[in-house]
C-alpha cells in the first residue's frame, strides 16, 4: 500500500478509525505509532496526511488505528477506458487489481461470442466483490479515483445502441493479434480519451472487429502470439500510454 485509502463514510470531523489489512500494515510494516504521519486519501475524494492519534489492539479481529484526517490534494485522474470480454474470475480477480493502479476509469464487461457463458453468473460480478479489489489497485497507485464496472450480456446491441452515446470522443482501439497495426507508433496518435477494446482469451471473432471497425475502432496488434488477457491488457495499456 502506498497510500492507505479511506471510505467517506469512515471519516467523522476529520478523524477516522479503520481495521482489517489497512491498520495491519500500518503496524505491521509501517510500524506505526502515535504521532507518525500516514499518506492518506479518500476513496472519491482528496488526497493528504494523516496523523496518528492512537493504535488500539483490537483483539481477536486485528488492530485498529485512529488518525486524524488532512486531505487538500487533487488525486491522479484516470486516463483511459475500456471494453473488455471477459476471461474466467481467476484471471479476472488478478486483472482488477491492476487495471485501478494503471488508471482505467471506466470498465464495460461485454457478452462476446467466446465469453464462457457461465461468467454471468459469477460473484465476482456483486460489488462487494470487485470493488475491494479495485481498491487494492487504487492504493498501489496512491489515487483514490475508483473505475466504474457495468455489464452489457450483448456485445452487439451495445456497440450498436449504446457505445456512441457512452464514449462519444474517444480514441477507439481494438486489440487484435491479427492486426493492420503492429502498434510501433500511431495508435494513439488522434485526440480523445483511449477506449480499448479486449476480447476473449479465444479472440474476437472476425464479425466482431468488423462491428467495432464500422464504429471507428482501429486494430492494435502485439504481434501473433495469443496472450492470456490479463497480460495483454497491461502491455497494450502500457503501450497506448507511453505513444
Amino acid at each position: 500500500m502506498n497510500r492507505i485509502l479511506l471510505e467517506p463514510g469512515e471519516i467523522k470531523d476529520g478523524v477516522a478509525t479503520f481495521g482489517g489489512a489497512r491498520a495491519a500494515h500500518v503496524v505491521g510494516v509501517l510500524h506505526g505509532e502515535a504521532g507518525q504521519t500516514l499518506k492518506t486519501g479518500e476513496i472519491g475524494g482528496l488526497n493528504g496526511t494523516s496523523e496518528i492519534l492512537s493504535i488500539d489492539s483490537g483483539g481477536a479481529d486485528g488492530p485498529l488505528v485512529t488518525v486524524r484526517v488532512s486531505h487538500a490534494e487533487v488525486p491522479l485522474p484516470s486516463w483511459a477506458d475500456l471494453i473488455l470480454a471477459p476471461p474466467r474470475p481467476r484471471a479476472m480477480k488478478r486483472l482488477l487489481p491492476q487495471l485501478a493502479t494503471l488508471g482505467v476509469g471506466r470498465i464495460v464487461l461485454v457478452g462476446a461470442q467466446k465469453v464462457e457463458k457461465d461468467f454471468w453468473g459469477a460473484t465476482l460480478l456483486k460489488e462487494a466483490n470487485w470493488r475491494p479489489l479495485l481498491v487494492e489497485g487504487l492504493m498501489q497507485a496512491g489515487t483514490g479515483v475508483l473505475p466504474t464496472v457495468e455489464t452489457r450480456r450483448s456485445f452487439r446491441r451495445f456497440v450498436r445502441d449504446e457505445l456512441d452515446a457512452l464514449f462519444p470522443t474517444a480514441n477507439r482501439i481494438v486489440a487484435h493479434p491479427y492486426g493492420q497495426c503492429d502498434g510501433s507508433g500511431g495508435v494513439a496518435s488522434p485526440a480523445g480519451r483511449p477506449l480499448l477494446a479486449v476480447g476473449p482469451e479465444g479472440g474476437w471473432t472476425d464479425g466482431e472487429v468488423a462491428l467495432l471497425e464500422e464504429h471507428g475502432f482501429r486494430r492494435m496488434s502485439l504481434g501473433q502470439r495469443i496472450l492470456r488477457t490479463d497480460t495483454a491488457v497491461i502491455a497494450l495499456l502500457s503501450r497506448i500510454g507511453a505513444e
